[in-house]
């Protein structure tokens, strides 16, 4: 039995009047005959005795009216409780990202995420920001903080959270303000051992004829902020890197020209776009 049909009875059944009615139901007069036409062969019986001047319930209209407002109620409430179940997502989700984003974009997604989704659990795994597509692309995570850059994988899909410019950093006790004031034959380089700065500082490098004399390569960008801030060299890192670390007052970060900056998002595998709970994660990133 159509539902729209019997919000047109029930209607009717109040006003007794098909003019009124159809007006109300945003409906032609001939559509409201054709719909009580229509339940009146459904139900084999006449719904409405008609004369020239009034309209009246039949014995079985009265009681179809009394199903009808039952069964739209009931058909009201079953829908909300549809919508209900899918916004109270409930889930498990596994997001990846480096100690520093855990401080500097972490925190506004999981906030927005617990307040709209509170039934989605989220385990939060930090680690090398050189490793976060492969966590994603290896099913060793769902979702990842991480750089976009040429190498991005065609699986996977990201939503563009932020723009992260790439700096020099050197001992505060240098005293330099720029990176032409270094003497580059006497100053060591902590170099990162993977992941997306190293192509851009190599980068940097060539184009400034400078070939660094690498002190060490360390594990992650925050690793070389502290050897920096311990004075065994220099190193070039995310500038949102220094702003989070407990070691900036012993660093100075010297702007760079000429070299490109991160592109930051959340990223997850293309075929996992329409998973409700990798969208409710990506939505509450907008």
């Amino acid at each position: 039995m159509d539902s729209r049909n019997l919000q047109l009875f029930t209607q009717l059944a109040t006003s007794l009047h098909f003019a009124k009615t159809a007006e109300a139901m945003h409906v032609t007069p001939s559509t409201l005959s054709r719909a009580i036409q229509r339940l009146e062969q459904d139900c084999g019986v006449s719904l409405f005795s008609r004369d020239n001047r009034n309209v009246r319930l039949t014995f079985e209209g009265e009681q179809l009216l009394t199903f009808a407002r039952q069964y739209l109620q009931d058909w009201a409430t079953l829908k909300a409780g549809f919508r209900d179940s899918q916004q109270k997502l409930h889930g498990h989700v596994h997001l990846f990202c480096s100690v520093t984003a855990s401080f500097s974009h972490a925190p506004a997604i999981l906030s927005a995420l617990a307040q709209q989704f509170p039934q989605v659990d989220v385990k939060l795994t930090t680690g090398e920001p050189g490793q976060a597509v492969a966590n994603v692309l290896h099913g060793n995570a769902d979702l990842a903080l991480a750089v976009v850059d040429e190498q991005f994988p065609a699986e996977l899909d990201y939503r563009h959270l932020d723009t992260l410019p790439l700096g020099l950093i050197v001992p505060a006790s240098m005293k330099v303000t720029q990176a032409e004031q270094l003497d580059w034959q006497q100053v060591s380089v902590i170099m990162a051992e993977s992941g997306p700065s190293v192509p851009l500082a190599n980068q940097w490098f060539r184009q400034h004829g400078i070939r660094p004399r690498i002190y060490a390569k360390v594990n992650g960008h925050e690793a070389i902020v502290s050897m920096v801030a311990l004075g065994c060299g220099v190193g070039i890192v995310p500038k949102v890197v220094v702003e989070q670390s407990v070691a900036a007052s012993r660093i100075s970060y010297l702007p760079l020209s000429g070299i490109e900056p991160f592109k930051l998002g959340l990223c997850y595998m293309r075929e996992r776009a329409r998973d409700p709970v990798i969208a409710a994660i990506v939505s509450a990133t907008l």
